[in-house]
């Protein structure tokens, strides 16, 4: 990777879907390392990484370091935080990164939260960016980058280079609850729940209509399960929280399920159930 693109020595911090699929994009530009919280999280890591670099252009599993020891992530010139959609989780590790990377850029592939208030609570205040990447992320082409007013002009410049390195459409987008895909998507996907509270409609007759109808790729309780029925309640607190419009509350069955462990495809039952 040369400098021209953005970064010489990325790294991610997390074991998940999103995490994995960025590794596997970076992979294509060259060696990126992939920071698990245990061993039994870096072995799915790996192999999910490596599936993923394998069916992207240029991708190559072997680019991809993973380790479960956080000094394996010194050098780093950026350091993507990709962990569970919650602030004090993510404003943690921000600071443990921070305090760790001393030289690297700081970035969050936060879908909800504020990244001057993540940048605050971590004490890296400057340094940290958000690059709200989409799943699967190496097909999704979107990358919403949002830059506080406080950040570096030479992060943003960086930032940019990257994106574009990596093949993605970058669109800045200001520092609020869901950026712009996000506060626009949730409300039609908490709609889509609530014409199921009255019992009249099943979910596949709802997807039916917005897949045939609308052109939509996959329906809004598909996509529900796919995101994860947990990770979408806490988007939509996030986004009332700050909003306060009745679209951006979570609908009471959306609050049943996660209740109930009905998590989506990861937990095999949600809206569907899955083998």
């Amino acid at each position: 990777m040369s400098s021209a693109d953005g970064y010489s020595r990325p790294a991610v911090a997390g074991s998940g879907a999103v995490a994995c699929g960025l590794a596997a994009c970076a992979s294509a530009l060259g060696e990126v390392r992939l920071l698990a919280r245990s061993d039994e999280s870096a072995q799915r890591a790996e192999r999910d990484a490596s599936d993923a670099a394998s069916k992207f252009p240029e991708g190559s599993p072997q680019r991809i370091l993973v380790t479960t020891d956080p000094a394996e992530l010194d050098g780093s010139d950026l350091v993507v935080e990709a962990i569970v959609e919650n602030l004090q989780a993510k404003s943690d590790l921000v600071a443990d990164l921070g305090r760790r990377c001393t030289e690297a850029d700081l970035a969050t592939t936060t879908s909800s939260l504020r990244i001057a208030e993540l940048a605050d609570l971590g004490g890296v205040v400057g340094r940290l960016f958000g690059l709200h990447v989409f799943n699967p992320v190496p097909r999704m082409k979107l990358v919403e980058l949002c830059f506080p007013t406080e950040l570096e002009a030479s992060v943003r410049d960086r930032a940019l280079a990257w994106c574009h390195a990596l093949g993605k459409r970058a669109v800045e987008v200001p520092d609020q609850a869901g950026f712009v895909v996000n506060r626009l998507l949730f409300p039609l996907l908490f709609d889509a729940v609530r014409m199921l509270e009255d019992g009249r409609l099943e979910a596949s007759s709802v997807d039916a209509c917005m897949t045939l109808g609308a052109g939509h790729p996959m329906g809004p309780l598909e996509l529900l399960d796919f995101v994860g029925l947990d990770v979408a309640l806490a988007i939509g607190e996030e986004l009332h929280g700050e909003s306060g419009l009745a679209s951006h509350q979570p609908p009471e069955l959306l609050r049943a399920y996660v209740a109930g462990g009905k998590l989506g495809r990861k937990s095999g039952t949600g809206f569907y159930d899955y083998d």
